[in-house]
């Protein structure tokens, strides 16, 4: 692989200042607003600022149909959503991860909470995780605030909080849910998390990695640079942020985690990884779901719609 470019496998180039000029653009979806944008539409959405100065801000999803519960309306739980891209890629107004949203809002149903985060390597890790957990502080003013933002206050149960991430979001659902150990969130409850293809590495290879070095979709040399551009500068793979089999004091904060649902794929390179980190969750007396499926690749569910249907039915029964 001596010749295979990661930057241009990602079309990107790295700027003289440290930034990043990213060459694909997807294309983009609005907030439907209150009343929707199209008669009869199964989900509505509408857009909040979280942090005008970091210019961090979120997407709320919910459906139109509300389920009901002699004769009232029965509460939804709350999926907090951190997206994927390595870290340095993608936006929740990517209508690629809109659509996403939409159907898990509508096929779960709940209200789904999506995350702009800032993104590397202009802003380096923990920036995300300080988002991250500026959303749920955020969420938490609502349920407190008799004026609170209106969709979560009425049709939402802030006792069944769920973090959910795909790829680099799913890292971030587990290093935030560690932290937020640390912090009074009543009325909240963080009742579980949901690992989507969990992004994590190391220095030393796995078996599965070293496999599919070459895999089509994640090569080795792209997750190495992903990681290159997302960690704090002077560090490595066998941080914390990156490899949880490393640090001794996340060993001992995992053991009070919540319920957790894992799901990976045979086909994707950190499949051993993922596989792993259940057995060490299970070690550590967490209450697990895995749900691997022997084949597929990171990031199937974006292009795959019959997995991505499976994924939401095991969110679905998660929750």
């Amino acid at each position: 692989m001596s010749k295979f470019n990661p930057y241009e496998h990602l079309k990107i180039s790295l700027n003289a200042d440290g930034s990043l000029t990213r060459f694909i653009k997807l294309p983009t979806s609005p907030a439907t607003g209150d009343s929707g944008l199209i008669p009869g539409q199964a989900v509505v959405s509408k857009d909040f600022i979280l942090n005008a100065e970091k210019k961090t801000w979120m997407r709320i999803y919910r459906p139109t149909k509300l389920p009901s519960n002699d004769n009232s309306i029965a509460r939804l739980p709350i999926i907090i959503f951190f997206h994927c891209g390595g870290w340095i890629q993608m936006s929740i107004a990517d209508t690629i991860i809109h659509e996403n949203s939409n159907r898990i809002s509508n096929e779960v149903p709940a209200l789904v909470v999506a995350v702009e985060f800032r993104l590397a390597p202009e802003s380096r890790l923990p920036a995300q995780y300080e988002d991250a957990i500026d959303s749920i502080f955020w969420i938490q003013k609502q349920a407190l605030n008799a004026n609170g933002e209106q969709w979560l206050r009425e049709y939402g149960d802030f006792s069944r909080c769920y973090l959910y991430g795909v790829s680099c979001g799913a890292n971030i659902a587990f290093n935030v849910a560690l932290r937020m150990l640390d912090h009074k969130l009543e009325p909240l409850t963080i009742a579980g998390i949901i690992l989507n293809q969990p992004f994590f590495g190391g220095k030393n290879r796995t078996k599965s990695e070293l496999k599919l070095a070459t895999d089509q979709y994640f090569p080795l040399p792209v997750q190495d640079l992903l990681w290159e551009l997302a960690l704090p500068r002077g560090t490595d793979r066998d941080h914390r942020f990156c490899n949880p089999f490393i640090d001794g004091p996340i060993k001992e904060k995992i053991k009070h985690l919540g319920r957790c649902l894992v799901i990976g794929f045979g086909g994707d390179p950190l499949i051993d990884r993922q596989q792993n980190f259940v057995q060490m969750l299970v070690q550590q007396g967490v209450l697990v779901e895995a749900r691997f499926d022997d084949f597929g690749f990171h990031g199937i569910h974006l292009i795959d719609t019959r997995r991505a249907s499976a994924i939401f039915n095991f969110i679905k029964e998660f929750v």
